[in-house]
């Protein structure tokens, strides 16, 4: 019975330390597994993008403010990419990641586009008494957002001041003014085929009589009409009439706006 008991013993002891030896090769391995672990993670962690560059031109800008406007789109739209306006170019440089430099490229491509131009005839006719006289046409061309000027007239000298005006040699300070017919034009395409023009005509003339302020300094009669009007390409459009001072003359200005391109 001894003997027997002796072998069970002996069996227990043998079977406690292989379980020993195994959790003791468990414990020892959890580390390098671990380590293996984190390897294995750090490794698929998505590498940082490099920068590229790219510079954009833009080959339908007709003022400054659209190549502002267009830039202002980008920084808001790519806060991380760097971006520099070289207006005297009409580029746009780029620099970020690749995703970065491919918007902003379809982005300039949606903004960038061909713009409408218009040709503006004015016509003044006048009348006086009730009587109606010639007609004087004036054209001019102006693109979708842009602003259009016209003039005809003189220029009038004006003395506005002196200086050595203790010496002999007195010298005047002279300014010139426009006079006679100044025509400025702006005009805003729609979607939909309207148009909006922002029209100013000035009329101006020297008046007969002098100023009391001196024998020197005339007096300038003006008249100007100052109107936003919502019109449909070749349909004519009447902006008003105005007076001229100092006479029974009228004028009624009229506009047409015709599609050039």
């Amino acid at each position: 019975m001894r003997t027997v008991c002796d072998a069970t013993a002996r069996r227990i002891t043998t079977c406690a330390q292989m379980l020993g030896g195994i959790t003791l090769a468990l414990l020892l391995a959890q580390p390098a597994c671990a380590h293996a672990q984190a390897a294995d993670t750090k490794s698929t962690d998505p590498a940082p993008s490099a920068e590229t560059y790219q510079t954009i031109y833009l080959n339908n800008l007709t003022q400054q403010n659209d190549l502002n406007e267009i830039q202002s789109a980008l920084r808001n739209m790519l806060p991380k990419a760097k971006l520099y306006g070289i207006p005297s170019q009409n580029a746009i440089a780029v620099r970020g990641t690749a995703e970065d430099v491919q918007l902003a490229q379809k982005i300039c491509a949606d903004l960038d586009r061909a713009k409408k131009v218009y040709r503006l005839t004015f016509t003044i006719h006048d009348a006086e008494s009730g009587q109606h006289g010639d007609a004087h046409h004036f054209v001019l061309v102006a693109a979708s957002g842009g602003k259009t000027t016209f003039k005809q007239g003189s220029k009038v000298p004006i003395v506005t001041g002196a200086y050595d005006a203790a010496t002999p040699a007195q010298n005047s300070q002279v300014q010139y003014q426009d006079v006679g017919l100044n025509i400025e034009a702006s005009v805003d395409a729609y979607a939909e085929g309207g148009l909006r023009l922002h029209s100013k005509v000035e009329q101006s003339s020297v008046a007969e009589e002098k100023s009391g302020m001196g024998s020197q300094d005339p007096i300038v009669t003006q008249t100007v009409l100052d109107d936003t009007s919502h019109l449909t390409p070749g349909k004519p459009f009447v902006l008003g009439s105005i007076y001229i001072p100092g006479s029974a003359r009228q004028q009624e200005i009229e506009v047409v706006a015709d599609l050039v391109r």
